[in-house]
């Protein structure tokens, strides 16, 4: 079953039949450019045909037409590092692709994240949450006295949700003064303990974000 359907100019779904409404060139292939659908980093380029924008929208892992190879070109079927894929845009002109994925590993062949510098700072800033959240995730589990981070999932879901309201308290108390400068402190360690404190119940930002979405509707 198909993960996404290609969107239109218009916001409106397209299914298998209706790719041939795209602005394909003589050659008949798009720019497809791939970015993180969590982080919003941009992490390749390639370029698809019908066929592999057919087979990517069938099979759920991002395909392309590959020049060098001359065929369909499924990324990570070599390494396994494939891309799950999220949705599928085309612009306005019809004439090039987004592709928001989940990479499973690194996307690069040279091995880092993206094809582009490989840091967050390059990228949208809010990426660096996600960045964050790998942090604290390889902290799980590890020695108590290695982190500040790891102490904390060692003490126990209590104690975390106890530093996330003394840190939402201070930030109200900050905000209360007319503090900006300690609000922003004290909302930095209220989001880091936040962060924490959902990955210590198996939660992430995203399903957080989910839920604001939802409620946007």
């Amino acid at each position: 079953m198909p993960l996404a359907s290609v969107s239109g100019r218009n916001g409106d779904y397209m299914n298998n039949e209706q790719i041939n409404t795209l602005n394909w060139p003589d050659n008949k292939l798009l720019p497809a450019i791939v970015q993180h659908a969590i982080s919003g980093k941009v992490l390749m380029q390639g370029y698809m045909n019908p066929d592999a924008l057919s087979h990517t929208l069938n099979s759920g892992d991002v395909t392309f037409f590959s020049r060098s190879k001359q065929r369909l070109w499924t990324k990570g079927e070599s390494s396994g590092h494939v891309l799950k894929l999220v949705s599928i845009d085309s612009d306005c002109d019809a004439d090039s692709l987004l592709v928001q994925a989940l990479p499973q590993g690194p996307t690069c062949h040279t091995g880092t994240e993206t094809c582009w510098h490989d840091n967050s700072a390059n990228g949208p800033q809010l990426a660096f949450l996600y960045d964050l959240e790998q942090v604290i995730k390889s902290r799980e589990g590890s020695d108590p006295a290695s982190s500040y981070t790891a102490s904390l999932f060692a003490k126990g879901v209590k104690r975390i949700a106890q530093k996330v309201g003394e840190e939402g308290v201070e930030s109200a108390l900050a905000a209360m003064a007319g503090d900006k400068e300690e609000l922003a402190n004290e909302a930095a360690d209220l989001i880091f303990h936040l962060l924490v404190l959902l990955r210590s119940q198996q939660l992430e930002l995203n399903d957080v974000v989910k839920v604001l979405q939802q409620r946007h509707k």
